[in-house]
């Protein structure tokens, strides 16, 4: 359900009567609610900010659109994994943290990259 300008200035004329704090946000172009695994994307937003009890409460209108986002692991390397790559492959360890990094954490193939094999 859109709602026309006029009857959301008689909505907020209606609540500020009630004494409540309402203003209509302008210059919005989109609004992104992000979530762990996807984005929602409120397009063309009307947007009113109102404050209540020391806090701002915003309504957002619009067309929405989900946007599904690729979820990557956080991958932790000990220091001990990357002090073994090291030394098997006799390189740095800045070299063999980049590729633990590269290889997602596995000291096998980090090892079998770093020697060109």
């Amino acid at each position: 359900m859109k709602i026309s300008p006029r009857e959301l200035q008689k909505m907020l004329q209606t609540v500020r009567r009630a004494g409540l704090s309402i203003e209509q946000v302008e210059g919005v172009e989109s609004v992104i609610l992000k979530f762990r695994d996807k984005e929602v994307i409120v397009k063309n937003p009307q947007v009113t900010s109102m404050k209540v009890g020391g806090q701002t409460i915003f309504q957002v209108t619009g067309e929405v659109e989900e946007r599904a986002i690729a979820v990557e692991e956080e991958i932790i390397i000990s220091e001990e994994d990357v002090q073994l790559v090291a030394s098997q492959a006799g390189v740095s360890l800045e070299e063999a943290k980049k590729a633990l990094r590269a290889t997602k954490g596995d000291l096998a193939r980090a090892i079998l990259y770093l020697k060109g094999a």
